[in-house]
């Protein structure tokens, strides 16, 4: 199948859009009316500008409010149409959508519709052009595609069709099996959208929420396979219209809608295997199987800074690099890299973020698939210098520019820190407690969530929870949590919408979107609260307001809750289990570090903790004028 995007799915005047449209790899545009109408040039220097960028228009829409109209109405929509023709003509294209009549003067009625379709493929097939016919879902009279494909049916023209578009039928919940039955020769063109589950008006839901296939909370797969069932194989386009990515890098929404493309065949090529000769293979989603290693980018002196906290926090160096000036902290199964080389990636990544971590290693059930699906996917590889017998480790570029590293144990790759690193003799006892790393949380502006969302959901084998709301003193982050099946992966994504906001400050005052938060498990936080007092760690101070609340909150036992408040230790509960969390002072720009205890079935990061802990972060953050940690 073929991939195609309407123009008004991205930001930018008509030319940025059909660059971006055509680097994103492609095959097809529709044109949107109103991007041709606020283009100062002719349609035929529009369907130029296509050719040259290896495009084919696939439609050019929408042509509204024409089917079951009386006198004089009648007769000037079939002029419009012809002038729609004309344009159509020097275009270079053939196909015309028309989308179900929203008209206060339509009467309405199949036959009558129907014969004006008719009328209108005759007029149409004289320049060798065909009209496809869409079922809005706020229709006057035509909100089905049921109901849309039966007027083509008694159209009876060769040169009428049906345009399936996933949101309108999705939106009303449509039985899917009646796709199925349409024969695929009558279908001339499928729209795709995807879409969050909002109970509001449906045209206000369509026109401003919108987003890629896999981005939202529609069965767009299951659409999609009863498409696939008819045999249908031609383009399959985009028309996503969103307010946030009306404001976006048309570049980065194109790519991701083709990613979302790429993501949504595949997995109906795995229900429907008659696809198997029109659609690309490649691995399956990935299993994770953990996070191995977080590593930093910094300087010498963020590199100590960074160093004594993690001393603090029971971590000892374990190792430094062969060849490279690394150095290897260690506490339980948590790997931590700090990198000051000056020069490669890294070092890059210090000149632009500080003191950041940049690269995230995970340990996957097949690190070279996991490149040849990411790479089918449209992520960019990274390679770098590799040193004489050091492991060439398989990466990616992030959504955000850092990296993603890929570990497995199949191959040399699990040998990694005894092939790349010198052992440091450590003291056994030397932690104090933290036995991995139990979820990562990444900073991004609001706007980028659903690139970040995609980016996972696609290459690995996760699911998502629902968005949450997490209450900073000066402003809303969105926040959503991308999981492995094991849980073994937990990755929760923050989107800043200001930035006076913590999250937004960290994102203005290191230069981009990254790793911001590490929470690490322990199975005793008490003991652990009690082992990192012995080491002179001062823990970050919750209000005593807080405790005084949660102990009433829960009826929890006075022991307790002053056990919890000796400790600054945060406290959640649910049906299922306990949660506990103890938080460092914010390191830098902001970066968190957490410890984590989970009892029970508790699934859950603490949300409800979050305005207070977020307050206290606040209070100890760095005065405005102070340097930065390990600035450059």
């Amino acid at each position: 199948m073929r991939t195609s995007i309407a123009t008004v799915s991205i930001a930018g005047d008509l030319a940025e859009k059909l660059a971006a449209i055509s680097a994103a790899g492609f095959d097809g545009v529709e044109i949107f009316e109103n991007d041709f109408l606020a283009f100062d040039g002719s349609p035929r220097d529009v369907g130029q500008m296509a050719r040259d960028a290896g495009l084919t228009i696939t439609l050019f829409q929408p042509f509204r409010d024409f089917e079951g109209l009386p006198e004089p109405q009648r007769s000037r929509a079939f002029d419009r149409a012809e002038r729609k023709f004309d344009v159509m003509q020097e275009l270079g294209t053939d196909l015309m959508l028309v989308c179900s009549s929203v008209s206060p003067v339509s009467l309405g009625g199949i036959d009558r519709a129907a014969a004006d379709f008719h009328e209108l493929g005759e007029r149409a097939a004289k320049q060798d052009l065909r009209v496809g016919y869409e079922a809005l879902a706020w229709g006057r009279h035509v909100n089905d595609h049921r109901d849309a494909w039966e007027i083509v049916r008694r159209a009876a023209h060769p040169n009428i069709g049906l345009v399936l578009d996933s949101f309108h039928t999705l939106a009303r919940k449509i039985d899917l099996s009646s796709i199925r039955s349409i024969p695929s020769d009558k279908i001339f063109i499928v729209q795709l959208a995807d879409a969050p589950l909002i109970d509001m008006d449906l045209l206000y839901w369509s026109r401003h929420f919108r987003n890629m296939p896999g981005e939202g909370d529609l069965p767009v797969r299951e659409f999609m396979q009863a498409v696939a069932a008819t045999g249908y194989d031609d383009y399959i386009s985009l028309e996503i219209f969103n307010d946030q990515f009306r404001g976006g890098s048309a570049k980065a929404i194109s790519v991701d809608g083709k990613r979302s493309l790429v993501w949504l065949m595949d997995q109906v090529r795995r229900e429907e295997p008659a696809l198997d000769a029109s659609v690309p293979s490649m691995p399956d989603r990935i299993g994770v199987e953990g996070i191995e290693f977080i590593e930093f980018a910094a300087n010498p002196e963020g590199a100590k800074s960074l160093g004594t906290l993690l001393a603090t926090l029971g971590f000892a160096e374990a190792g430094r690099h062969v060849s490279k000036d690394v150095t290897l902290y260690r506490q339980g199964e948590i790997n931590i890299v700090v990198n000051t080389e000056r020069q490669g990636f890294a070092h890059s990544s210090f000149v632009v973020h500080g003191t950041s971590a940049y690269a995230i290693g995970l340990k996957v059930e097949d690190a070279a698939a996991t490149v040849v699906r990411a790479e089918a996917l449209g992520a960019e590889i990274f390679h770098q210098r590799v040193g004489p017998d050091e492991l060439s480790i398989p990466a990616i570029r992030g959504v955000g520019g850092g990296l993603v590293y890929f570990l497995d144990g199949k191959t040399d790759l699990a040998k990694v820190w005894d092939i790349e690193f010198k052992v440091i003799a450590t003291t056994p006892d030397s932690g104090v407690g933290l036995t991995r790393i139990d979820h990562v949380g990444q900073t991004m502006f609001h706007e980028e969530m659903p690139s970040w969302l995609l980016f996972y959901v696609s290459l690995f084998r996760t699911t998502k929870t629902p968005m949450v709301d997490i209450v900073d003193p000066a402003g809303l982050v969105r926040s959503q949590v991308i999981e492995g099946l094991d849980k073994r992966l937990r990755l929760t994504l923050n989107g800043a919408e200001s930035r006076r906001t913590l999250a937004g400050h960290f994102i203005a005052e290191t230069f981009g979107s990254g790793v911001q938060h590490l929470a690490m498990a322990t199975d005793d936080i008490f003991a652990v609260a009690k082992k990192l007092a012995a080491n002179g760690f001062e823990p970050l101070q919750i209000s005593m307001n807080y405790y005084d609340d949660v102990e009433a909150r829960f009826g929890l036992d006075p022991d307790l809750a002053d056990r919890l408040r000796v400790s600054n230790i945060l406290y959640d509960r649910d049906d299922k289990g306990e949660f506990f969390q103890l938080y460092a002072p914010t390191f830098g720009e902001g970066f968190i570090f957490e410890i984590v205890e989970r009892r029970g079935g508790y699934a859950g990061y603490g949300a409800p903790n979050a305005p207070f802990r977020i307050a206290a972060q606040k209070r100890m953050m760095r005065p405005k004028g102070m340097p930065r940690v390990g600035s450059a």
